[in-house]
């Protein structure tokens, strides 16, 4: 028998799981274990790395994406270029250029910007509660996105994207939110 894969939709491959070892920290970003995911953004969250890339085009326009509706939080709301987390024993660094890979199809080379706390709350579903590493990121590339990951991308200008957060705030992540107003003001940022 021969099967055609042509009519089979073929699912993208999983990226995270809620099983992934995730690095947790005190307010000073040092390491103190490691929690699985899932129990990491439990309830209030329990405090952990986390990482923002936010990508830039050769026109300076920012690369965002609308979080797959398979994600637990904020799913369908439109966010930076990539956020995740290293995992147990990976360094940041090595973390930020793999899962651009993954959810995006990029290569790019993170730079640091800067880090912050944050705790935010999603209805019943969690939280996050990170400690954030904002890095930015240059690439002629398109994205092939992972359709697990990424709903749907587009590139805005800063003055759109600040027009945008301005008129349907809830529409993005709260970290977005957050982050943005402080990227455009970094001068270390390409904007």
């Amino acid at each position: 028998m021969i099967c055609d894969l042509a009519k089979k939709p073929v699912r993208p491959p999983e990226v995270s799981s809620d099983k992934d070892l995730l690095v947790l920290v005190d307010a000073l970003d040092r390491e103190l274990g490691y929690l699985e995911k899932d129990a990491c953004h439990d309830g209030e969250g329990a405090l952990h790395r986390a990482f923002s890339v936010f990508v830039f085009n050769d026109r300076d326009e920012l690369l965002l994406q609308q979080r797959s509706m398979e994600k637990r939080l904020w799913p369908g709301y439109w966010s930076n270029s990539c956020c995740s987390h290293p995992v147990a024993g990976e360094a940041l660094d090595r973390a930020v250029v793999r899962r651009v890979e993954q959810e995006l199809g990029m290569h790019v080379q993170g730079n640091f910007l800067y880090k912050f706390i944050y705790q935010a709350q999603f209805e019943e579903a969690g939280s996050e509660h990170e400690m954030c590493h904002v890095f930015w990121a240059r690439s002629a590339e398109s994205p092939h996105v992972n359709k697990r990951e990424v709903a749907a991308w587009r590139w805005l200008s800063a003055a759109q994207l600040s027009d945008a957060l301005r008129r349907q705030p809830e529409s993005f992540t709260p970290w977005l939110r957050l982050e943005w107003p402080r990227i455009l003001e970094d001068p270390a940022c390409p904007i």
